[in-house]
């Protein structure tokens, strides 16, 4: 099948060499900008147009998914299929259309749930036992379109967004290529969605990111284990911001005799990298195990308590 594939960040990587892999002609590859990136701000192309650029395919890069312009060059590719992992734009009507088969998208969320830009991290920050991919007909609404395949997948107990970003991007090329087969035998029942189940999971910004130490530790904990590794759970400390990676819910032992207001500092341990600093929350505390101080790079938080680091009575704000 002529196929052209919409994505630009790691997540999509393995469906597009799953593609390449099962004998489909990928015509071309549309993908964000080169942006800047990284400590150095360096412009690089997204890990999509690498393996593009890699693999002999054409690339399109356009600063928006419109236009007679880019209609006319994606024309011209004659793709039967549009195949969309996290692109990075809402397409319009004339763009989906232009496939003779149209376009399909592989979502990371049990569809009609979590329709939006982040399913992962919300799907966690939630505390959701449950999600999965679903591969889904694209229609000019955001993810709304008749659910053609799902697979679902537990979350684990302690995993990160990183973590299950991971294992759905590999799940997810398995459940595209399975989802291909069945378009190619004819045996796909397109399933409406109903949206009166819908929920939403928007855009990560700055303030879903800066840490709420008025929850449970439980919600504390989910917090930054969602926001790892992108943007990372951040709190203010004295005159900097450092973000907060790998927690772990206290014992009611290990706060024994410590007292304090939600965000307090209330033990350290420089020497035990299985704990670290245990930060108080409204209810219960939390062990923040890796951090990443400004300017630096992310470390075990023993390793940083050794040099300047929290101390007890600290207050993250």
């Amino acid at each position: 099948m002529r196929i052209l594939f919409w994505g630009t960040p790691e997540f999509a990587v393995p469906t597009l060499r799953a593609l390449l892999g099962e004998g489909h002609e990928v015509v071309g590859v549309v993908t964000q900008p080169d942006r800047p990136a990284g400590r150095g701000r360096l412009v690089r192309p997204s890990p999509v147009k690498r393996v593009a650029v890699e693999e002999g395919i054409p690339v399109l890069q356009p600063e928006r998914a419109r236009g007679d312009e880019f209609l006319a060059a994606i024309r011209a590719l004659a793709p039967e299929l549009s195949v969309v992992v996290a692109y990075g734009q809402i397409l319009r009507r004339e763009v989906l259309d232009v496939p003779a088969q149209g376009s399909i998208n592989v979502h990371a969320s049990l569809l009609p749930e979590l329709r939006g830009a982040a399913p992962i991290n919300h799907a966690i920050l939630a505390g959701h036992e449950l999600t999965g991919i679903t591969i889904m007909g694209m229609v000019e609404a955001m993810d709304a379109g008749p659910i053609l395949h799902q697979v679902s997948e537990p979350i684990g107990a302690e995993e990160t967004a990183t973590e299950l970003a991971v294992r759905l991007s590999e799940i997810g090329a398995e459940a595209l290529i399975e989802a291909l087969a069945m378009i190619e035998l004819g045996a796909v029942e397109p399933r409406l969605q109903d949206d009166a189940l819908a929920t939403f999971a928007p855009r990560l910004n700055r303030e879903t990111a800066h840490v709420d130490w008025s929850g449970d530790a439980a919600a504390v904990g989910r917090q930054l284990r969602a926001m790892d590794e992108l943007p990372g759970a951040w709190a203010r400390w004295q005159d900097q911001e450092v973000k907060l990676f790998r927690p772990a819910v206290a014992e009611a032992h290990d706060a024994h005799g410590c007292t304090g207001e939600p965000g307090t500092v209330l033990r350290v341990l420089p020497n035990d990298p299985s704990r670290g600093a245990l930060i108080a929350c409204a209810d219960g505390a939390v062990w923040v195990r890796e951090v990443k101080p400004e300017g630096k790079r992310r470390m075990t938080t023993a390793e940083w308590l050794r040099g300047r680091g929290f101390a007890p009575g600290d207050r993250l704000g």
